[in-house]
């Protein structure tokens, strides 16, 4: 069983003197306090939550476990496991993360896991904290500091599992090379081993994990002794642009960011979020402070939207962990068309795609037509025939101009029940601009 040669020697104490290091371990350990992790659960499936030491518990979605870790704690992590069948008496088996078929773990867990690993109050009465996808990955986890002045954020929210390479995939995750081949190459048992196509996979979807047991410079963090911890496993949204042009993605909530194409922002929003919205701007122009225009989307001339953005533009909206836990989410011609979308789940057992792909621009009614895009009627004539500010309006000729290219779009703002759709609360996310 792997452990990160940085918790598991600690390097930076060998050139300590040993009554040096004898000493400086007794004042750690009668100054400091135990620090405080919670464990929280934010999947759209139950997990069990594993701790060495400490044990291991079943969450639910939305439930955490906090847990007391004593000072000078070493060798020390969480994970989480899945598909987990335990009886009265704590034993029985999960899919990933198993340790010894106990709920209550007593060891690690067999790989592949997602790992938060820490050593407490050691060097300099600092912690060593460090994500690890040498393992490999079952679950999105964020590792972060909630106290003492540090601000340390860690994530591994990648559809790491979806693009597996074929020789690491296994039930329920994504394994590590190590575990897989068990030869130097990958397990680095002598100091002579670098990176590999395999470490660079995980290295390229999680830049602040550890990939391979040597990656210490690029992978391991600090805080203050005494700092608080969350671990979440969590879901995410991936924006990318496959135009062949730039465009300035924005998101309520969320901000804003230039992307160029083939580049993707990975975005974490809450659960809870209502009434959000993602899509493109067109043919901006920024200055360095992030104020300027865009032709199409501008959200108040900001680079960083706050508000949203000026019509047309192809929305993506969502609301997350609504009635029954759910996501409800769509993708709205209502504001007109700009850029060409699809907004789609990549986890969580939901299989929803929504494409808005027809060429709306070219062939866009004449009276719609706007420089850059295809504007929606309410926008244009703001009646209630088009904006439903009553509850007595219907379809028209021009949402149905819109249906009739995108079945699973709103067309006009009463159409609900062809243009709304739900994933499990939890589930991962993708918005891509030119699909």
């Amino acid at each position: 069983m792997f452990i990160s040669p940085a918790l598991q020697n600690m390097r930076f104490l060998t050139n300590l003197s040993v009554p040096s290091f004898f000493f400086l371990l007794i004042g750690c350990s009668t100054l400091a306090q135990a620090a405080r992790f919670d464990i929280t659960n934010n999947c759209p499936y139950t997990v069990w939550a594993a701790a060495v030491p400490g044990g291991g518990r079943q969450l639910d979605r939305g439930q955490t476990w906090p847990l007391d870790v004593a000072a000078g704690t070493k060798a020390a992590r969480i994970w989480a496991r899945t598909n987990c069948r335990f009886d009265g008496a704590g034993r029985g088996s999960c899919q990933t993360g198993d340790c010894g078929g106990l709920l209550l773990c007593q060891a690690y867990g067999v790989s592949p896991n997602t790992l938060a690993e820490f050593a407490l109050n050691q060097y300099m009465n600092r912690d060593f904290i460090d994500m690890s996808l040498i393992e490999g990955f079952n679950v999105p986890m964020e590792f972060s500091s909630t106290s003492g002045g540090c601000n340390r954020v860690i994530k591994c929210t990648a559809d790491i599992i979806g693009q597996c390479p074929a020789a690491l995939k296994v039930s329920g995750g994504c394994n590590g090379p190590c575990p897989i081949f068990k030869t130097n190459e990958y397990c680095c048992n002598s100091g002579s081993c670098g990176p590999t196509d395999y470490s660079r996979y995980f290295k390229g979807k999680c830049p602040d994990a550890y990939s391979y047991p040597k990656d210490d410079p690029t992978s391991l963090f600090t805080c203050p002794g005494g700092t608080n911890y969350k671990v979440v496993f969590s879901a995410r949204f991936d924006i990318t642009n496959n135009c062949p042009y730039t465009v300035w993605a924005a998101a309520v909530l969320g901000g804003g960011r230039q992307l160029n194409g083939g580049q993707t922002w990975p975005l974490d929003i809450k659960a809870g979020t209502t009434a959000a919205r993602i899509w493109a701007r067109t043919n901006c122009r920024f200055d360095r402070a992030g104020g300027g225009s865009c032709e199409t989307g501008d959200c108040g001339r900001l680079l960083q939207c706050q508000a949203y953005g000026k019509t047309p533009n192809t929305l993506a909206e969502f609301a997350l962990n609504q009635y029954m836990n759910m996501y409800f989410i769509d993708m709205s011609l209502i504001d007109g068309f700009n850029v060409p979308m699809e907004f789609s789940s990549t986890s969580g057992g939901c299989n929803r795609v929504i494409k808005c792909t027809a060429d709306i621009i070219g062939q866009c009614p004449a009276v719609l037509k706007v420089p850059g895009g295809c504007n929606g009627p309410c926008p244009v004539f703001k009646k209630d025939q088009y904006c439903c500010n009553s509850s007595s309006c219907g379809p028209t000729d021009y949402s149905r101009y819109f249906k009739q290219r995108y079945p699973n779009a709103y067309s006009y703002p009463k159409d609900d029940a062809t243009g709304v759709f739900t994933c499990p609360g939890g589930t991962n996310c993708k918005v891509v601009f030119c699909p």
